[in-house]
């Protein structure tokens, strides 16, 4: 990703890197990010955002492990060459979630469905989301970023 001035301002600030996004629904919903330097899967508390829900900024988080890591980053590479398509106007098909249009993509979903299933006693920590970037996505991963915090 490329540093600027005001993403190096908030990753002094605490901010973190979000490697994989895995639902967007008005803001980040589930995905990988990191924590404390640490890759962890992160899935929010609530399906969908509520703009009056006081906890709509609470999230699961829970470490990934290194295969399930590589695995995630493979998939999200397929929807980012998707992405990049759809950009250039030379996507032929739709989205690679829709199932039936990847096929790798569609194993690594069979492979990754377990995985992404918060264990016991996992954390909840609160999220604070900043787009330092112009765009959404990048080859690195979303542009955006994120700094945790405990629960209320």
């Amino acid at each position: 990703m490329t540093e600027n001035p005001e993403r190096l301002a908030l990753v002094r600030a605490g901010f973190e890197r979000v490697h994989v996004e895995l639902h967007w629904y008005d803001g980040p919903r589930k995905g990988i990010a990191d924590v404390q330097g640490t890759p962890h899967y992160f899935e929010a508390v609530h399906d969908h955002w509520h703009p009056d829900d006081p906890h709509d900024d609470e999230y699961f988080v829970w470490p990934v492990d290194e295969a399930s890591f590589s695995l995630e980053r493979e998939q999200s590479a397929v929807v980012d060459d998707w992405h990049k398509r759809v950009a250039d106007g030379t996507a032929t098909t739709g989205w690679p979630g829709d199932g039936g249009v990847d096929r790798r993509y569609d194993e690594l979903q069979v492979l990754l469905g377990p995985r992404r299933k918060a264990p016991a006693g996992v954390r909840r920590l609160v999220a604070e989301w900043k787009t330092p970037a112009a765009d959404q996505y990048d080859a690195e991963g979303p542009a955006y970023i994120v700094r945790w915090r405990q629960e209320r």
